[in-house]
């Protein structure tokens, strides 16, 4: 496993498509199965296309900051910041599973909206 490359393809894959094209980190970064954990996402490659299509015709302004990347035997975690229309914020935690061709098979994930206030100075990203 090259832990490096498989960190980078993991960062491009989410980043090609929650700003808007899918198909493509599909097609670039996916091998020829795609496990889904998300309940809100169908399992396989045209569920994952579907749901980011609908995001990107509903949501078209949004933006992402990967905060954190770690890459330890197939899988890569990203910790992100997500700022959506009307500066709703959120944090997600990503999980990607790579086969043994460095190709995405595997995904889960935690997303938590970022409270207005905080009981505590440091932010959750």
């Amino acid at each position: 496993m090259n832990l490096t490359q498989n960190k980078e393809n993991a960062i491009a894959f989410y980043k090609t498509a929650f700003l808007g094209n899918p198909k493509m980190a599909i097609e670039n970064y996916v091998g020829n199965e795609y496990i889904q954990h998300n309940p809100e996402v169908e399992n396989g490659k045209q569920g994952f296309i579907d749901y980011f299509e609908k995001m990107q015709r509903e949501y078209p302004v949004k933006s992402i900051t990967f905060t954190r990347c770690i890459a330890e035997g197939d899988l890569v975690s990203l910790h992100t910041h997500q700022i959506w229309p009307d500066n709703d914020e959120y944090v997600t935690m990503d999980f990607f599973r790579f086969d043994n061709t460095g190709k995405i098979c595997e995904h889960w994930d935690a997303i938590q909206q970022i409270p207005k206030s905080s009981k505590n100075p440091n932010t959750m990203y």
